[in-house]
């Protein structure tokens, strides 16, 4: 029988509001920095969206040129595996150049080839991200007053 970590309590006052996660982050660094029992704290960022920004085309060549970048990394690290036993110096940097040659030229004809198979479907690179349109300094009710009155009395509160 596995002990499950008891659910948060959601149901915790709101101490302070703030528009940007590091807002709400300098107020609770606050509230510790103050000798508040921050354990006692959490914040909750409000009306989630996520947001992908889109960073530039992939064409058949960025897939390639991609493909043979990480190929060459993966040849390296095979190359460097093979010198360990190989006889002597120059065999060993043959073996190195050689991984690397070949790491390259595989992966980018499997980068080709993949991007190729997509049809064009999903041919650009993006970055995704979670926000917040608002995150909440919230506190157990025992301790939320205390809370809110140490944010209002040096001005970190900005609701």
């Amino acid at each position: 029988m596995t002990v499950q970590p008891p659910p948060p309590n959601v149901d915790r006052p709101v101490v302070g509001s703030y528009p940007t996660y590091d807002g709400a982050q300098r107020a609770v660094d606050f509230l510790s920095d103050s000798g508040f029992p921050v354990q006692r704290t959490a914040i909750i960022g409000s009306d989630l969206r996520m947001v992908e920004t889109v960073l530039g085309r992939i064409t058949r060549g960025r897939a390639a040129l991609a493909g043979a970048g990480s190929g060459a990394w993966f040849g390296l690290l095979i190359g460097l595996l093979l010198s360990l036993f190989a006889a002597g110096s120059h065999n060993a940097l043959a073996l190195l150049l050689s991984g690397i040659a070949y790491g390259a030229v595989f992966g980018a004809v499997f980068g080709f080839t993949g991007h190729a198979l997509t049809g064009g479907r999903r041919d650009f690179a993006s970055r995704s991200q979670i926000i917040a349109a608002r995150y909440d300094v919230v506190a157990d009710p025992q301790v939320a007053e205390e809370a809110k009155n140490l944010l209002i009395k040096l001005g970190w509160r900005e609701s």
